[in-house]
Order: C-alpha cells, then structure tokens, then sequence
C-alpha cells in the first residue's frame, strides 16, 4: 500500500499527511502551525488588496493625464491612502473574517463604499469638484477587482483543506449527539477549514466519538485546550452548559490562543433573523419570524421577472438550438409539461426541455424497484428512458432552460425550493410543508449543495434553511454557486 503523501500548501508547510490515518497515531494539533498559515493567508490577502489599489490608481492617474494633461497627484495618492486605511478600520483584514462566509466581501465592500464617501467629501471640503471619476469609477474599479482577488485566493484556501491542509484544529465539548454532529458536518464541508481532533463529553475520559478520541471530561474542556494548543473551541449542546460554566470557560481559555465558539440550539436559523441585544444587562440572542412578503420579496419578484426576460432573449439562440436538436432527435415533441405544485399549495404547469422518450410517464411505473433516490423523490442514475440529446442536457442542466417562462409568469422564481409533484406533498410532514410558503425556484440550496446526490433529509433540510432564513445576498451566492455547478456537471442525472 503507497505510504500517504505530504504536500505543500499554498500558504505554508503542510499541516497533516494527506490520507488515512489512525486515530491513536494522528499528530498532536499543532497551534504554531495553524496560526503560521493564517498570518501567511491574511499577509496574501492584505498585500493583494493594495496592489489591486495601487495597480488601479496608477493606470487611472496615467489615463486622466494623456486626457486632461492634469497629474492629479494629490488626487491619485489621497485615494490610495483613504482606501489603505479604512480597510483595516472596517475590519475589512481581520483574521476571523478571512477565507469563509459572506462577511468577508460584506466588509471589504463597506470599506471601499467608505473610502469613496470620504474621497468624495474630501473633494467638496477642499473645493476639489473634479474628484467624481475616483469617486465614481476608481474606487469601483478597485472594488471589483479586490472581490475578484479574495475569491481566486478563497478557491485555492478552500483546494488545500480538501487536502487537509490549512485546517484549524478543534476541540469538541458538548453531549455526544451533538459532537457527533458536529464531526460529521466538518468533514463533510472541509472548506469551513474546521478539523476537530478531540473530544470532551459528559462523563466520560476515553474512547471515542464519531472516530475522534475523547480526551476528557466537560470539566476539563480548558486542561486539554492548554495540552493539545486546539485553535477552536466548539462547545455544543448539553445539559452541562449553565451561564456560569461557560462564562468560566471562557476565562480559562484566555491566553490560550483558543478562539470559543457556542453552536446555538437553534442550529438551522441564521442570517438576518439572528441579532443580539441587551435587555436588562442580559445578552439575548432575538429570532425573528421569517418574511415571506413586504418590500424585499417585492424587489425579489420585480429582480426575478427581469431577469427572466433578459435571459430568454440572450438565450434565444440557444433556446432555438436545443429546440431543433430535441425535435430532430426522434420527432417527439419539444417540451415536457408537468403539474408542479407552488406557493401555497397552488398547482402550474412546468415547462421543461424534452429529455425522455415520449412515454416516459407510462414506463416509469416498471422501473419503481430500481429508484435511486430517497423519499418521495424518483430518480435513477442510468435512466433507460432518457435520450441521447437529453443526457448532455440533464448534465449541464439545459434541460431547465424553459423554466425561464415559468419565472417570467410569476409561477417560480429564480432561486427557491424545489418544485414538487402533487404526489409527493401528500406524504409531506410538517416540516416538509413549509417549503410550500414561498415561490419554488429554478435552482436553491438543494442544487448548489450536491443536486441528485442529496438524501431526501437533506434537501428538505437545505429547502427549509432557505425558506427560514431567505435574503436577497444568499439568491445572488446562490445563483453563482449554481454556474459552477451546472458547468462542472456535479450531481445532475
């Protein structure tokens, strides 16, 4: 058998073996090198923000003096030095935010908005009324390509912890359910960089939990931490955990270099229904009830149909291309008509692209034995009835091209839950029916989190989390994770 390898990281040494090792003879989680690859990854990040300000401004000083013949010296250096300095007073560099979630584009874009707010100020302060191309086209520019750099370094963070490098070692504490959990999801989404080492439960000083070793008990959450140098405390759900206790443990990590974080109980909520405030010297984390009208869901449906309508007629050609291929392939008829049930429980009729024989419906009852999926739902990997034509457009997901029209008549939206078949909400639980409240969608989490390859659970659960905690940011990441998946062909059959 070939030994595993050591590989490189893009942002330091390799941290752990690449391959299959033991639990009893992993390596103690070293402290000194996680924090190595993170001054590494926010040095990259910090010195590619200032070349990108930096490149920008030079190009435009060069630009606005072969028109002008002005050099705008004071112009130039004033900007870079406004963004240079509102960046880190945004916490646009600040190492918590670096490499995961929204939060960190959310910071850098308020930063530069700051930085073009204060220019702009600047310029009426000192009766400099010419700075509007660096108020409005520099600093934008910078902006664009700033994202466009955290991105291209966020792909390569996220390639190396796929490899199991540049990974934050992790201590465990909370019931075993619950750790358990815990491991589960930090190895199913390597790219949050969370690699939980250890373990401390309840009672128990030994065996282990999901194929990580329990190091202790609760008690002795702060002992460990010390021993081992774990980056991350994660303290999960248990009936240990009082006020006090956790207050304790976090003073006892001080000086640790142990970042506490608490999973809340209500796991699944998130986004903007979380907020915390102060009520009677009380820190109280509020959930709000989840908006399913008012003004975001009306800019949503007016984006939505927009949208829609651009797209058909940049896609006309190809819309007419499929269209021939699908008619020319066994003369069967272009579209697939299905009832769909939407918002509300109110049925529509979706369009699709033909992709099967003509009397797909009628086989599909022979070949109920062999479904690959879970639930209600009906799919099969190799799929007798699908055509030639319709395997390439199912791959690439071509096929759902003329849900566009479906958008454009208000009956979906562009990013929503799946749209189910009347058969199947009849065996909905609760839960389940609460996918129902809101338009189903072309795409949603369901297709950008694995598409055909997701159990049944696991898309109601993804479905739900959309609907709960829905925000006009999550459908434009959304509809961005959905291009990478429709051309890398991921989970779709």
């Amino acid at each position: 058998m070939d030994e595993p390898e050591d590989r490189p990281s893009p942002f330091g040494e390799a941290l752990v073996r690449v391959g299959p090792t033991p639990v009893s003879r992993r390596p103690k989680p070293s402290k000194v090198d996680a924090a190595r690859w993170e001054r590494r990854y926010r040095a990259v990040v910090i010195s590619s923000d200032v070349a990108a300000t930096a490149v920008v401004i030079a190009v435009a000083a060069f630009v606005i003096l072969r028109i002008t013949g002005q050099p705008y010296f004071l112009h130039a250096s004033g900007t870079a030095a406004t963004i240079v300095c509102v960046l880190p007073m945004s916490r646009a560099w600040n190492q918590h935010v670096l490499g995961e979630g929204a939060e960190e584009y959310r910071r850098l874009i308020r930063g530069l908005a700051a930085s073009a707010i204060l220019v702009a100020l600047a310029g009426l302060l000192f009766g400099a009324l010419d700075v509007q191309p660096w108020v409005f086209l520099v600093v934008p520019t910078v902006a664009v390509l700033a994202l466009f750099q955290r991105y291209l370094l966020r792909q390569a963070l996220h390639r190396a912890r796929r490899r199991g490098q540049c990974m934050l070692p992790v201590m465990a504490a909370g019931a075993p359910d619950t750790v358990a959990e815990l491991v589960h999801r930090t190895r199913a989404d390597a790219h949050v960089g969370w690699r939980v080492e250890a373990v401390c439960t309840g009672e128990r000083g030994t065996g282990e939990i999901a194929g990580v070793a329990v190091a202790g008990r609760l008690d002795q959450v702060a002992d460990q931490v010390r021993r081992g140098g774990y980056r991350v405390v994660a303290v999960t759900a248990d009936p240990y955990w009082n006020p006090d206790r956790l207050r304790r443990l976090a003073w006892d990590l001080e000086g640790t270099g142990a970042e506490m974080v608490v999973a809340p109980v209500l796991m699944e909520v998130a986004g903007p229904r979380l907020n915390f405030s102060g009520v009677l010297g009380m820190p109280l984390l509020r959930v709000s009830a989840p908006s399913f009208g008012g003004g975001r869901r009306m800019i949503k449906e007016v984006v939505d149909r927009a949208v829609a309508a651009c797209l058909i007629v940049l896609l006309s050609p190809l819309l007419l291309t499929i269209a021939l291929l699908v008619k020319c392939g066994d003369g069967g008829p272009v579209f697939y008509r299905q009832r769909r049930v939407g918002r509300d429980g109110t049925t529509f009729t979706m369009i699709k692209f033909r992709s099967m024989v003509v009397d797909a419906d009628a086989v599909r009852a022979r070949l109920l034995a062999s479904n690959d999926a879970a639930g209600p739902l009906f799919k099969m990997r190799r799929d007798p009835r699908v055509t030639r034509v319709g395997a390439v457009l199912r791959r690439y997901s071509l096929d759902e091209l003329p849900q566009l029209f479906n958008v454009l008549a208000g009956r979906m939206s562009l990013v929503g839950p799946r749209p189910p078949l009347p058969e199947e909400t009849v065996t909905y639980e609760r839960a389940a029916q609460r996918r129902l409240l809101v338009k189903p969608g072309i795409t949603g989490l369901w297709q950008v989190s694995g598409r055909s390859d997701l159990s049944w659970e696991e898309s109601v659960r993804l479905d739900l989390r959309y609907v709960e905690d829905w925000s006009l940011a999550l459908d434009v990441a959304i509809l961005w994770k959905t291009a990478r998946a429709v051309l890398g062909g991921r989970g779709a059959y």
